[in-house]
């Protein structure tokens, strides 16, 4: 697991500053393949609720940011706000959207 987060650290060169208390995630790839070896169908996929941080704010003015670049994380099913930067698709979201660090 450690490569991942080298390789997002490496790959990810990201302008995007977050304010205050919120983070942006590099969302995981979805699976393709069940562990049973059944191929999953691009319909049938759900939206990976896993991922990489790549960038965080400074937190509140009494609250720090506690999740560092390059934490994977947990987050809810519909948390944050999809956003597309340099052809690739980020979630930009609260820290109290994530749920555990991986």
């Amino acid at each position: 697991m450690a490569k991942t987060k080298e390789t997002a650290k490496a790959k990810v060169n990201i302008t995007i500053k977050p304010l205050a208390d919120r983070v942006l995630v590099l969302p995981a790839e979805a699976e393709t393949v069940t562990k049973g070896g059944i191929i999953i169908p691009d319909t049938a996929k759900e939206k990976p609720q896993k991922g990489t941080i790549v960038a965080a704010g400074p937190g509140k003015k009494d609250e720090p940011v506690t999740v560092k670049v390059g934490d994977s994380v947990l987050y809810g099913k519909y948390a944050g706000t999809e956003i597309s930067v340099d052809g690739k698709e980020y979630l930009i979201m609260r820290e109290s959207d994530i749920f555990a660090i991986i």
